[in-house]
């Protein structure tokens, strides 16, 4: 049993119809037909939707992925139509919401690698492959790849995993042209975005990406790059003045969250029925500041 502890009922705007609650995001179309979407501050660990909220979050995951958005717009175009708030939408989402082109989604997360870690350090650590291609001998957690690696998921419902599929998956999904296009634009993003960060004193370790097929102004179809991007939700950051292979990195994320629910002091049992419990107003706080201070190290740009 995992999903919402408790599912939000969607806000009611005029003119918006309500199409999707994700884990973080509720999605509307407006009258024109653009999907509207907004960033709640809700989080999530082991495949629930937590009780409570992080402050702030869903502001600084849409401002954080609206900059690299600017940053990447030279190598793929971005699914980004407005930032006005639509008339009679709550106050609250103000700083929270983007209208976006409608797309239709590429049925796979598309995943960038440049060091081991989670799902990819367990494969490795089984059969020295992620997503079926070969490492090398003595990777660690941490380690830094030869060269980054293409390691596409499915997408999962709320409340499921993701699934690391190999590339001939994603190709036979989508076909050959398409696929490696993915793969391309995959990498070369994750490359950008890897080289931006590191000069701000952050690693990239991994991220994820969503792609869509939108139509061009001469009807033309091309990828277009949407949801969010190279936010701590999509992405593995870590200091680089801290980075010690063979040990778990502390990351800019939501381990704190992660690491309290595990802990003997929320009394909760990963493993069974019952759901997650409120986290406590420390924990709260210190996730919130996590998320804060990776906005600001990589737009160099102080929260407010």
């Amino acid at each position: 049993m995992t999903g919402f502890v408790e599912k939000p009922e969607p806000a009611q705007v005029p003119g918006l119809v309500h199409v999707h609650t994700g884990k973080v995001r509720d999605l509307y179309r407006n009258e024109a037909g653009d999907l509207v979407m907004v960033a709640s501050d809700r989080v999530s660990a082991y495949d629930w939707v937590l009780p409570t909220e992080i402050p702030d979050k869903g502001r600084v995951l849409t401002q954080l992925s609206l900059w690299w958005f600017d940053q990447l717009a030279d190598l793929v175009p971005g699914h980004v139509l407005s930032t006005e708030l639509p008339p009679g939408a709550p106050a609250d989402w103000a700083g929270r919401t983007v209208v976006c082109r409608s797309l239709r989604m590429v049925p796979v997360e598309c995943v960038a690698r440049g060091y081991l870690t989670g799902s990819g350090l367990a494969e490795y650590r089984r059969t020295r492959t992620v997503c079926g291609l070969a490492l090398p001998e003595g990777l660690e957690d941490g380690s830094e790849l030869p060269a980054p690696i293409f390691t596409p998921a499915t997408k999962a419902e709320v409340g499921e995993h993701d699934e690391n599929v190999p590339y001939e998956e994603v190709a036979r999904r989508v076909g050959a042209e398409t696929a490696a296009e993915l793969r391309q634009l995959t990498l070369a993003v994750y490359s950008r975005g890897r080289d931006i960060a590191r000069e701000r004193g952050i690693i990239l370790a991994d991220t994820k990406f969503e792609f869509g097929w939108g139509t061009d102004g001469d009807g033309r179809e091309r990828l277009v790059l949407a949801d969010e991007v190279l936010t701590p939700d999509s992405s593995r950051f870590w200091p680089v003045d801290q980075w010690e292979p063979g040990r778990s990195q502390p990351s800019f994320d939501k381990q704190i969250v992660r690491d309290w629910l595990t802990s003997p002091a929320a009394g909760w049992d990963r493993g069974g029925e019952v759901p997650p419990p409120e986290l406590p107003a420390e924990v709260v706080e210190r996730t919130r500041a996590r998320y804060i201070e990776a906005y600001e190290l990589l737009t160099g740009t102080r929260w407010s």
